[in-house]
């Protein structure tokens, strides 16, 4: 692809940053975790034949619970896909097709991003716009893509060798305080739909905002009775820590954090502490591990803490949307020394496996939604990187497959289940 990917539209991506956020402080319970663990890798049996990771890879089906591809085509061709050349290796970005297929992707949920500035009103119209981007990118490549619905499609379309595509929206403000839009969100296709992004919402609390429903909201709890009847996942990412613990009481199907890491590893508000990795035992749940740096590494978590409000006060002080690229990729190369590596990617997998069980981690890349990601995970193709990383350190066949995807595909099939459709 001959056009650069630019740095404001990266920016401007729902993963990690947002174009909107009011400034606020963090809440009070935004600690780190202080769980003891242990150690969450398995013990190598040494009379297995090794495992090859490539063919393991190749075999698993893999799960990214996040991807924030479809703002970023809206903010390079709006809402035109004619210029789109999906089918292309780009120069630029995390992921087109031929990537998609060098990484082993067999489910890509996209995420619908509304950013905060349209809370209102707005917020539905653009939530619709961003699932038809997604529905008619899909459409465009039949061969290599197919819209799932169901755990039963995305078996169906997986062993016909197509990628099933699955739609989450990123923001409760999409359905601007309205059941009803909810379910024709659902029927638009969305399978998840992440509570909050960077700004609190009247019935849910933000991470790194203020709250103000000490976490959930009665509105809040009726939202998440009609997720649960629908059949719709209940992503937490992006909520606070009393948001989530509220959240656990009242659901009746499993969580998902599409795209979270252990706050014990690297203290963010917008990573999972260990006393809510704890009760995903209970519920069923799956923790996501998202691969932006800042998440990751100590001190990237540690610099960054404040990003949602300094990426507001960056944009009001560089209108122009150059020197706001500039300024932002400048406070990122600041503040984050070190990248990390696909081996700390693996050292979330490894905690929250230690806390929670091996039934409750997975991938949430937030791939074209982060500006800096680990050494060796520089696109999606080097997924098959990460698995070679897992079987290094002793995890066998059937925990391989668990966290590259079947975790993902118990939830789903759960929430299926309890919603009784």
């Amino acid at each position: 692809m001959g056009r650069r990917w630019g740095v404001a539209v990266l920016l401007s991506s729902l993963g990690c940053v947002s174009a909107d956020t009011p400034g606020a402080s963090l809440d009070g319970d935004e600690t780190a975790s202080e769980a003891v663990v242990t150690d969450a890798r398995p013990a190598a049996d040494s009379e297995s034949p090794p495992m090859d990771p490539a063919r393991l890879h190749a075999d698993a089906i893999v799960v990214d619970g996040h991807n924030d591809l479809p703002w970023r085509l809206r903010g390079l061709w709006g809402l035109d896909l004619d210029p789109v050349t999906f089918d292309s290796r780009w120069d630029e970005g995390h992921t087109d097709l031929p990537r998609l297929r060098e990484g082993g992707v067999d489910v890509q949920f996209w995420a619908a991003y509304v950013p905060v500035r349209f809370i209102g009103p707005d917020a539905p119209r653009v939530a619709r716009e961003q699932i038809d981007l997604i529905r008619r990118l899909i459409a465009r490549y039949p061969q290599d893509l197919e819209l799932a619905l169901t755990t039963a499609e995305v078996r169906r379309i997986v062993g016909a060798g197509r990628i099933a595509s699955m739609i989450g929206v990123e923001g409760g403000h999409a359905i601007d305080g309205s059941i009803g839009i909810l379910r024709e969100l659902y029927d638009l296709g969305v399978r998840y739909m992440t509570l909050t992004h960077s700004a609190t919402l009247d019935w849910v609390d933000a991470a790194g905002d203020r709250p103000q429903s000490d976490g959930l909201s009665d509105f809040g709890r009726d939202v998440i009775a009609e997720m649960n009847g629908l059949g719709m996942l209940v992503d937490i990412s992006h909520v606070t820590s009393r948001a989530m613990h509220a959240v656990l009481d009242v659901t009746t199907a499993p969580v998902i954090f599409s795209h979270s890491s252990a706050r014990a590893l690297a203290d963010h508000p917008r990573n999972v502490p260990d006393d809510v990795l704890v009760r995903l035992r209970a519920n069923g749940g799956i923790v996501m591990v998202n691969f932006f740096s800042g998440f990751l590494t100590p001190d990237g978590a540690r610099n960054v803490v404040n990003l949602f409000q300094e990426e507001a006060r960056i944009r009001a002080e560089n209108p122009d949307p150059a020197a706001f690229a500039a300024a932002m990729e400048t406070w990122y190369s600041e503040r984050i020394s070190s990248r990390g590596t696909i081996g700390t990617i693996a050292d979330h997998i490894d905690h929250v496996v230690s806390v929670a069980g091996i039934d409750h981690v997975g991938l949430g890349s937030d791939f074209d939604g982060v500006p800096m990601l680990p050494e060796g995970m520089e696109d999606v193709s080097k997924l098959p990187d990460l698995t070679a990383e897992l079987v290094a350190r002793g995890y066998g066949e059937a925990e391989v497959r668990k966290i590259l995807g079947e975790n993902l595909m118990r939830v789903l099939e759960t929430a299926e289940r309890v919603s009784g459709r």
